[in-house]
């Protein structure tokens, strides 16, 4: 099944407007079918003494509007389907009656307008947000290109730690070294519901900053051993999976030897080994982790040791990033690679 949220919330989404729609047209069209038309004069109005009010609106009421009307010489006294502000006792209007009941009247206004009214609302919302979406990551492109990282360049051993931010919807990540300076980071920009995150990632090593677009987390949980579970988000209006793979990208994931419970995947670029991630608790620094003794034995999505001889961060930082906004472990969006690869190891 799909969770309600990013992609997972359109799809679900459209699902109900086509529902509404689908509701609406046979309510308003096919239920009155062969029903036949008369004029019927309001008799009475009165407010339904079973409808709650909404505390937070003013006059917030549900009228019963009665109207009585006469089928072959016969007079019926029933109650309209629907209301409006300028129906007023007295005041003639147009039903539609079964011929073979004639109690069953339908003012054509009813409940099936507003279902088609809700689904055709949500169906160009959405279809909005789509063209929307594709604008933004034409418009990204046509500004500063397809993304291209820096080639690999090889230095000393670095021990680096990649952090995310708790607490706020306008999340980031960045990665230090061991005396907490930042030398990598994406930075949100705009914070959206339905449409992509915009991001700054700011190379602060090479005073360089390039724009992304990161979409909302996808899942696809099956609920089977058979079947992996799927996360993925966007990058730039690409799969990350397929983007991380289009880029060279493999990552061999595992359990840590020495720590069960922390996966650690060795990134390779083009088949070479660029860098070694680790999973730590929130708290990466080594200091922080003594000092926080119990707490730094869970691992946490979002926080990781780097381990790498490369100059340049950039590609290496959306691989991590990947794996901390999507919750996979395994560079294909899965979560059971990472037990067969530490079985095979």
């Amino acid at each position: 099944m799909f969770s309600f949220k990013g992609p997972g919330l359109k799809i679900f989404a459209a699902i109900l407007a086509v529902i509404a729609l689908g509701a609406g047209v046979y309510l308003t069209f096919f239920q009155s079918k062969g029903y036949e038309k008369t004029e019927a004069t309001i008799v009475s109005i009165e407010n339904d003494p079973d409808y709650i009010p909404d505390p937070d609106t003013a006059n917030d009421v549900s009228r019963i509007v009665t109207v009585k009307y006469t089928v072959d010489g016969k007079e019926y006294t029933t109650k309209l389907d629907s209301d409006a502000p300028s129906y007023e006792v007295g005041k003639k209007v147009n039903i539609m009656y079964d011929p073979q009941n004639p109690e069953k009247i339908t003012s054509g206004k009813g409940i099936g307008i507003y279902f088609m009214i809700a689904g055709a609302v949500i169906l160009l919302l959405l279809i909005g947000l789509t063209i929307k979406k594709k604008l933004a990551v034409k418009n990204l492109k046509e500004t500063q290109g397809e993304t291209v990282y820096a080639p690999s360049e090889q230095g000393a051993q670095r021990e680096l730690y990649f952090l995310t931010d708790l607490g706020t919807p306008k999340y980031g990540h960045r990665i230090e070294d061991k005396d907490r300076k930042v030398l990598y980071e994406a930075k949100m920009t705009k914070f959206t519901l339905a449409g992509p995150f915009g991001f700054d990632f700011i190379d602060h090593e090479h005073g360089t900053t390039k724009a992304h677009l990161i979409g909302h987390q996808e899942e696809t949980d099956w609920n089977s051993f058979i079947l992996d579970n799927h996360y993925t988000f966007s990058f730039d209006g690409e799969d990350i999976w397929k983007h991380l793979k289009r880029s060279g990208v493999k990552v061999e994931s595992r359990f840590a030897q020495d720590k069960v419970l922390f996966p650690s995947y060795t990134v390779l670029r083009d088949g070479a080994e660029i860098g070694y991630i680790e999973a730590s608790s929130q708290y990466v620094h080594e200091e922080d982790a003594e000092e926080h003794a119990v707490a730094n034995k869970m691992p946490i999505q979002g926080f990781y040791r780097i381990f790498t001889n490369e100059k340049n961060l950039d590609l290496l930082f959306v691989v991590a990033l990947a794996f901390a906004r999507s919750g996979a472990t395994d560079d294909k969006g899965g979560s059971r690679k990472i037990l067969f690869n530490t079985l095979k190891g």
